[in-house]
This record gives structure tokens, C-alpha cells and sequence, in this order.
């Protein structure tokens, strides 16, 4: 499972999270200990593997911490090792409906932001595939579509792995919304044409001043969509949010292999030698965010009370 996480063969943060959580119960589920204590000692290790897979999505350690204090209880109320593995197994299927239902209500608060006949545009690709449930920017714009808005959608391909392209255009299809597929850096042309009416997009992780960590990408929109007037929305579960966190600045981001940049499923389009860097995330300073949308509400400034309030 940590490998599948790391390789993004599961992806998008509550979806890694769900994955976590299911990681620490398959563990256990293999762990021989003749006590609860030395059972802890073990499933040590298949949690430091899951909580260092992917480092800057919050929702994944989030999950894997849960399921450790979840043994740890177990073990204190005198549980043998049998029933810990019970108790852990129901904890990851709590985790996991817990992100389900939390993805409907952020698109069913977020999709009384958006008007009928609106174009939107988002980022990278956060829809079922993405967090096991209904889909948070994308399930805003799914859920507005239930709604007979009539609404359209300009998808960024998200570079370097696609998202967009890849996951979030076939969503849609499925969907039945129609979407235009754009290259990242076409963004821009179309807002300042008045083509986009929104900016929706995910989050990995939020900051306690409202600061967020989104796909490689985001950080651009928000400065595009500020320019140009456009609303900037990040939805996004709570699970997301870090409050241990003052500002983005705190926030890890992850490096990913620089092979995703210099070419693409094993066909390299960059030259030999040619150099690279890849982060995987860039931070989106809470000033150019117009509200988070949440399962528990929407969060207007300024942010730092309203996290306070939803946590």
C-alpha cells in the first residue's frame, strides 16, 4: 500500500488517507505477537512506512496517527491482539466513510456558489477517483450539474503526470458536463477573454492562517484569477487542514522524480543531461483564496478564525 501510494497509483489526499488507514489494518492483519504490547512494537514500522510515503498531503498521516492511537487504546483496555486487528479493520472502514460522506456535503456547499451558465476552471483532478467519495472541486462542480445549472468546464491537463487530461476530462465525460480540456498555461488567455467565472480546486494541505497546498499550478491561477477578478475556491475536508501549521511556509513539499519532467510513460522528450526539478505541490498564500468550502461550511476571512471554528 505504501508503495502504491508513493508510486501515486492511488492518489489525491483523502483517497491516500482512506488508503493509509486500509495500509495499517492489512498490516496488522499480518502482524504474530504473543501481546498487545509487543503487537504495537511491530505495527511501528507499517505506520513510519505509510506516514513517510507521500509528505505533504495531510489527510494521509492524519489517518495512519488515528489508527496508531486507535491500537494504543486497545491495548491500555487490556484487548488481545485478535481484537485489536478487529478494532483496526472497523477504524479504517470508519475512515473511509467518514471522507465519503464528507465529499457530499463540501459539493453540496459548494455548489450553491456557483450560478447557472458559468464556465469553471479546475486544477488537477479531484473527483471520485480522488478521494473515494463524491469528489470535492470536482464533486462542487458535479453536484451544481445535479442541480440543472447549466454549467461548463475548462479542465488544465496538469502537468507533468495529466490529472486534468487523464482522470479529471474522463470524469466529466462520465458526468455528462461539458468540458474543454487546456494546457496550463492557457489559463490566463481564457480569464482575461472573461471566459472563466470561477476557479474551483483541491487542497493537500491547509495551514492554520488558511495558506494551502494544492497540485504544482495552483499557486498561478490564484495570481491569474486575483488579476482578473475571478472567484478562487478551494474546497477541501477537513482532514485536510493542519492547524500544528502557522502558514504555508511550513508546509513540505514533495519532490518527485525529475524522470515525470524530462519525459512521459518511458518515452523521454528532454534532451540527454538536460536538467530538471519537479515539485509536486506550491502553496497558495490565504490572499488570493476568496472562502474554503468544507463538510462542516464554508469558510469566509478571516480564515484563521473560521479553521478555528470547523476543527
Amino acid at each position: 500500500m505504501a508503495s502504491a501510494i508513493k508510486q501515486m497509483n492511488v492518489r489525491g489526499a483523502p483517497a491516500i488517507g482512506v488508503s493509509g488507514g486500509y495500509g495499517v489494518a492489512l498490516g496488522a492483519l499480518k502482524i504474530k505477537a504473543a501481546s498487545g504490547n509487543e503487537f504495537i512494537r511491530k505495527m511501528r514500522k507499517v505506520i513510519e512506512a505509510l506516514k513517510n510515503a507521500r509528505p505533504t498531503a495531510r489527510n494521509l498521516p492524519r489517518a495512519v496517527e488515528r489508527m496508531e492511537r486507535v491500537a494504543n487504546e486497545a491495548v491500555t483496555e487490556g484487548k488481545n491482539v485478535d481484537q485489536i486487528r478487529e478494532i483496526l479493520v472497523d477504524e479504517a472502514k470508519k475512515i473511509h466513510t467518514e471522507e465519503a460522506e464528507a465529499t457530499y456535503k463540501i459539493s453540496d456547499f459548494g455548489a450553491d456558489l456557483i450560478l447557472s451558465g458559468a464556465t469553471v476552471l479546475t486544477h488537477c483532478n479531484t473527483g471520485p477517483l480522488a478521494t473515494t467519495g463524491y469528489g470535492t472541486a470536482l464533486g462542487v462542480i458535479i453536484r451544481a450539474h445535479e442541480q440543472d445549472k447549466e454549467i461548463k468546464v475548462l479542465a488544465d491537463e496538469t502537468r507533468p503526470l495529466l490529472q486534468g487530461a487523464r482522470l479529471t476530462c474522463w470524469e466529466l465525460q462520465k458526468a455528462g458536463i461539458p468540458a474543454t480540456l487546456i494546457t496550463d498555461s492557457m489559463a490566463g488567455y481564457f480569464m482575461s477573454r472573461r471566459e472563466v467565472d470561477y476557479v474551483i480546486v483541491g487542497a493537500d494541505r491547509i495551514a492554520a492562517n488558511g495558506d494551502t497546498a494544492n497540485k504544482i499550478g495552483t499557486y498561478t491561477l490564484a495570481v491569474l484569477a486575483r488579476e482578473n477578478k475571478i472567484p478562487f475556491y478551494v474546497a477541501a475536508p477537513t482532514t485536510t487542514i493542519d492547524p500544528s501549521l502557522a502558514s504555508g511556509e511550513e508546509i513540505p513539499i514533495e519532490e518527485r522524480s525529475h524522470d515525470e519532467v524530462t519525459g512521459f510513460q518511458g518515452v523521454r522528450t528532454a534532451p540527454d543531461e538536460c536538467e530538471a526539478a519537479n515539485p509536486a505541490f506550491d502553496v497558495t498564500p490565504h490572499k488570493y483564496i476568496t472562502a474554503i468550502i468544507t463538510e462542516r461550511g464554508i469558510i469566509q476571512k478571516p480564515f484563521q478564525r473560521g479553521i478555528g471554528r470547523v476543527i
